[in-house]
């Protein structure tokens, strides 16, 4: 366990999904971002950092999150905000910046991806991963969680919180617990130990009316339901979530991480990750060498329209990413007349985009490239002159792609990256 959970389970027994080997007992992690809104909000402005901090609408709004000094008056999210401002004077109001939100919540996911491909968004600030298949090559999952916070941290100067289990129930309560800053792992063996001692309303699934009725029933605890037959369950509160109550209070939760996006937040913010790709990488250290960060955004290019091929898209508009050494980030995007997919068309422009920046020297944390506007591949009607050179490239990469889907990631790549340190 790491960090301070801000209310201790009971004590767990031995971490045994921390054992190394290609089956971990403990292969799902849920990452929930600690305080999310607010934590990026004061990331902006540093200055704020020891100041109680609200995100939220006017007066007749709501309370989007606030930060833990705030939360210590009572303050919490969906509170209105005449209220939170009577129980924090205090606190600095800050008005809600959904495209920032939204661009570290792409970095955040683009992360998760980096460490196995099964990651199911559940919202813009968490997601749960199953990395079984990632244990031979980073390690046990406890320290695939640890990887995973301190990159988050490094990479974009927010906190999170994991919970490490056999299943996402599991995984998701222990990530409450890790709050915050911290992880908890749960293995299978102290699963009872830690979940029948919570109140119902802890279980998903359970809401305030059905908490209610549990506890009219004289139902308090998961333990109280573990212990109450299924059919007593069935008949108080229907066949499908009485059975389902009762599973969930033994631990038993048969959903597997479905690798896919959170469209009903993305969407809804303007930020539709199915309509974009991307990629960036935090500098090993700040630089301003323009050939390293060039080449940077050769490796992230590759890896974004690698993505691209797989899913049968194109897109037109390029963006690129650029963070300072003291995390003033800064976008700019170039449209092409046509969509494409082809790797050194992508590159093509974002270097482009990077040169025109100007920057004299300034030394750089962060790149990424984004691909926008992203339609079927069989939508792109192109017209190509007779000879012309980007129709050789085009056939590259997909010869590219099928050798790496044949051998596995990194056996091909182009040459210029192949002097990089990485």
């Amino acid at each position: 366990m790491s960090g301070a959970p801000a209310s201790p389970p009971p004590t767990p027994g031995p971490a045994s999904g921390t054992t190394p080997g290609p089956a971990p007992v403990t292969p799902i992690l849920h990452v929930d971002m600690d305080a999310f809104y607010a934590s990026v909000a004061v990331r902006e402005r540093p200055e704020l950092r020891e100041v109680p901090v609200i995100v939220g609408g006017g007066s007749r709004g709501v309370v989007l999150s606030a930060n833990y000094l705030a939360r210590a008056t009572g303050v919490r999210s969906a509170l209105p905000m005449t209220r939170a401002r009577r129980m924090c004077p205090a606190a600095v109001v800050i008005a809600p910046d959904f495209e920032t939100f939204t661009t570290v919540s792409a970095s955040v996911m683009e992360t998760f991806r980096r460490v196995t491909p099964l990651v199911e968004a559940l919202s813009l600030d968490e997601a749960v991963l199953d990395v079984r298949g990632s244990t031979r090559r980073l390690g046990t999952p406890e320290e695939i969680a640890e990887h995973l916070r301190a990159t988050i941290h490094d990479e974009q100067g927010i906190t999170c919180s994991v919970g490490v289990a056999a299943s996402m129930t599991m995984a998701k309560l222990a990530s409450r617990w890790a709050k915050p800053d911290g992880v908890v792992v749960c293995p299978p063996s102290s699963v009872t130990t830690m979940l029948h001692p919570l109140d119902v309303g802890e279980l998903y699934g359970v809401g305030e009316k059905t908490r209610e009725m549990l506890h009219r029933l004289g139902l308090v605890t998961v333990g109280d339901l573990a212990h109450t037959s299924v059919r007593t369950l069935q008949r108080a509160l229907g066949h499908h979530l009485g059975r389902h109550l009762h599973d969930l209070s033994w631990g038993i939760d048969e959903r597997q991480v479905v690798a896919r996006t959170s469209g009903s937040y993305f969407g809804v913010l303007g930020g539709d990750p199915d309509k974009s790709m991307g990629a960036n990488e935090t500098f090993a250290h700040d630089t301003d060498d323009r050939a390293s960060i060039v080449r940077e955004l050769l490796r992230l290019t590759d890896r974004v329209t690698s993505r691209m091929r797989v899913a049968g898209v194109a897109g037109r508009t390029v963006t690129i990413t650029v963070r300072f050494a003291d995390f003033t980030t800064i976008t700019r995007s170039r449209t092409m007349a046509e969509a494409t997919d082809v790797t050194q068309e992508i590159y093509r422009e974002a270097v482009r985009s990077y040169d025109a920046l100007g920057l004299q020297r300034a030394r750089l944390r962060l790149v990424g490239v984004r691909v926008e506007g992203l339609v079927t591949r069989d939508r792109v009607h192109r017209q190509l002159v007779l000879g012309e050179r980007d129709q050789g490239w085009s056939e590259a990469d997909r010869a590219m792609d099928r050798i790496v889907r044949r051998f596995g990631a990194g056996t091909v790549r182009p040459a210029s990256l192949l002097s990089s340190n990485r």
